[in-house]
């Protein structure tokens, strides 16, 4: 009989498939196909996007010019723009405001021929320490509240027309619904126990370890107990940290280690899966009426990896529930080395 599964984090269920064998050939994907037309985010190729926002640069090359490691320019076509004023307003029994907000394109890497997994520790290190240098500037613009960070590899994961290795950034003056739903649950969980409860799930899954995919000093990678997808996996830090961008130097190339092993482990098992990457991460503090002093106690930054290898149908889009037809303990096992 399958099982209904509930996200502790979210409270949302999630129904999980009755199967004791998956055979991962049945997920199987062919590899993610770049176009070899002209790319604005290669190297030589700089004066085709805006000027860029940040880099990582050799030491001696100049803005908007070769010798990038990763390179930060805003969205061509954004859906938010970060002149304006926010201009909140009422209209009739609905609320209003401006598009006013930052959407940014992080070349992961000068090459066309590489994607995320394929970078060395020390480039994928750089991508980490770009994340970290955009969020630290934008949060000093008062009318941001949150930064979504999150990449979209292959078609079928939103990368339509970029064939070019990228993460995308969208700095918003509210905070995203499902982000605030986490917030809320641990606020009360933190309330009820004085605990963070990502915290007590890391122990559970590190004493039960069935779940477990990879782990190294500072993170832990598991399939969550109620996955909404085959092959899910979070990352989180093992000691307690609400921000990601108080990640420390060391921690960094940890994070590139794990991350790239992770992506490897679905690239060799699944072929090279069309995913869905994103930070999960604490809002801005902007105390206001309402807001609860515990956030740095009681949230836990992660990252969540979704891989789209099977079809959100009517179902899922109607009820909020996900049918997953791949228990999380037997795509752990699938993706242990």
């Amino acid at each position: 009989m399958s099982q209904m599964r509930k996200d502790v984090f979210t409270g949302r269920w999630v129904i999980t498939a009755e199967t004791t064998t998956v055979r991962p050939s049945d997920f199987h994907f062919k590899k993610f196909a770049r176009e070899t037309t002209f790319c604005p985010f290669c190297e030589t190729n700089e004066a085709s996007t805006p000027p860029e926002v940040f880099a990582i640069r050799k030491p001696g090359s100049s803005p908007n010019r070769p010798g990038w490691s990763v390179r930060v320019v805003p969205n061509s076509n954004p859906r938010l723009r970060i002149e304006g004023e926010l201009g909140r307003r009422a209209e009739e029994f609905h609320d209003l405001m401006n598009g006013v907000g930052a959407h940014e394109i992080i070349a992961e890497t000068p090459r066309h021929d590489r994607s995320l997994h394929e970078l060395e520790i020390l480039e994928i290190s750089d991508v980490i320490r770009a994340y970290v240098a955009r969020m630290v500037d934008l949060e000093g613009d008062k009318r941001m509240r949150y930064v979504l960070i999150f990449k979209n590899h292959g078609e079928e994961a939103g990368a339509h027309t970029i064939g070019h290795s990228i993460s995308q950034l969208m700095a918003l003056p509210v905070t995203p619904g499902a982000v605030k739903t986490k917030l809320i649950t641990a606020r009360d969980y933190f309330a009820l126990k004085e605990r963070c409860i990502y915290c007590d799930v890391l122990q559970q899954e590190l004493k039960g370890r069935k779940r477990l995919i990879a782990e190294n000093e500072d993170f832990l990678a598991f399939a969550p107990f109620a996955s909404r997808f085959p092959f899910e996996m979070a990352v989180f830090p093992k000691s307690h940290n609400s921000a990601f961008s108080r990640i420390s130097a060391g921690q960094v190339e940890s994070l590139a280690q794990i991350l790239r092993d992770v992506l490897r482990r679905l690239d060799h098992t699944l072929g090279g899966p069309p995913y869905n990457l994103s930070l999960q991460d604490r809002p801005f503090l902007r105390p206001r009426a309402g807001y609860w002093n515990t956030i740095d106690e009681d949230f836990h930054w992660h990252l969540e990896i979704l891989p789209q290898v099977v079809r959100i149908t009517g179902f899922e889009w109607a009820s909020g529930f996900f049918y997953n037809p791949v228990p999380p303990e037997i795509a752990a096992r699938c993706l242990l080395p």
